[in-house]
């Protein structure tokens, strides 16, 4: 059962408000159906229609099924607090380490412990304590034309705060939950000054004020306006094996850049994830860490890496394609929960660089 953000989710924050306040009148049960077999409540602000496979092929291996509310992040985060103890959220999924972040500041998930989970998901993809897993990866990449930039010239993501790159650089704006993140692993590796300097350099280094999403960022780059894009991998793919004549006509011309691969900055390229927790108030915890764990199985980590052209946390199980097609590369081994806590100062940089 799929219940879509527009059911309770309205226009803005007052019709949140009205929303959130209709469900604390209506009982758990009502809401999700209960009494008629075994479920498992995910709120989730994945957005891809091929994570049903995922909820139907947990259903069919447990007999358990999964009800679904989609929202932004910070939408079902605020939505869990208002409901309270009552909550009917068994876990809390989300497309960036950074929102994990935040849910664990408001102290919205409980510690698991399960050897399935431990021993398929790396270690720096995990929270320490077992708060959160990582589910998938996405790489920040550059994306670059290649009539106009020689990938001899791409190194780091340092070396984009250099004046050589005066004017050819699009990115999408800083309030986005994905360049926090990548911000968030410069402070890890450099400090926060330096990383403010870097930030003022890559500012400076912009093609225009940022604007729209990454796939806008790729074609902008197409069309000419600057050289580079910052991007995540699967943003690439879709353009790449979208069935618009159009979309692979802007992929054509267009090359990927792992940055971070060599030399005194080659710590290996910022790889986010996405990730879920079991909600510290699940009235269905036993069944939330079972869909956990299926989701860390080769079958589910498939349709993950088919379906949104993300990388599998789980070794082992092949990736796309046409994201292999992107060649292999070396991963920064920061721990994600690393660069979420480091969030709020990430903000604080780039508000001060000027970065929009």
């Amino acid at each position: 059962m799929k219940l879509g953000r527009r059911t309770f989710l309205g226009a803005g924050a007052a019709a949140t408000a009205v929303a959130l306040g209709q469900l604390r009148q209506r009982p758990a049960n009502a809401q999700f159906g209960f009494g008629r077999g075994r479920a498992v409540n995910l709120y989730s602000s994945r957005h891809y229609d091929t994570d049903d496979q995922l909820y139907e092929g947990f259903r069919e291996a447990t007999g358990i099924r999964v009800n679904v509310v989609e929202a932004e992040a910070d939408q079902l985060i605020e939505r869990i607090k208002s409901e309270g103890q009552n909550s009917p959220a068994d876990i809390l999924m989300t497309v960036d380490a950074g929102r994990l972040w935040r849910a664990e500041q408001e102290d919205m998930f409980q510690p698991i412990t399960s050897s399935v989970l431990n021993e398929a998901i790396p270690e720096n993809l995990r929270h320490p304590d077992g708060l959160w897993y990582g589910l998938t990866k996405r790489a920040r990449v550059l994306v670059y034309n290649k009539d106009t930039v020689d990938p001899a010239d791409l190194s780091t993501y340092e070396d984009l705060a250099d004046p050589k790159w005066r004017g050819r650089i699009l990115v999408r704006s800083s309030t986005n939950i994905y360049n926090q993140s990548l911000v968030g692993s410069m402070i890890a590796a450099h400090g926060a000054e330096a990383t403010e300097e870097w930030a003022r350099g890559l500012v400076a280094n912009f093609a225009r004020p940022p604007e729209g999403g990454d796939t806008d960022q790729i074609k902008a780059v197409a069309a000419g306006l600057g050289d580079i894009a910052i991007s995540n991998t699967y943003y690439f793919a879709r353009l790449l094996k979208s069935d618009s004549a159009e979309d692979q006509a802007v992929a054509e011309g267009l090359g990927v850049f792992f940055p971070n691969q060599d030399g005194a900055n080659g710590r290996g390229t910022h790889v986010n994830i996405s990730g879920a927790g079991v909600v510290k108030t699940a009235p269905n915890a036993e069944a939330a860490v079972q869909f956990l764990e299926y989701l860390a199985s080769p079958e589910a980590q498939r349709i993950f890496a088919e379906g949104n052209n993300e990388y599998p946390v789980v070794a082992g199980v092949a990736v796309d394609s046409v994201v292999a097609s992107f060649g292999d590369f070396k991963e920064d081994p920061l721990n994600a929960s690393v660069f979420g806590r480091n969030n709020p100062e990430a903000l604080r940089i780039t508000d001060r660089a000027g970065w929009a």
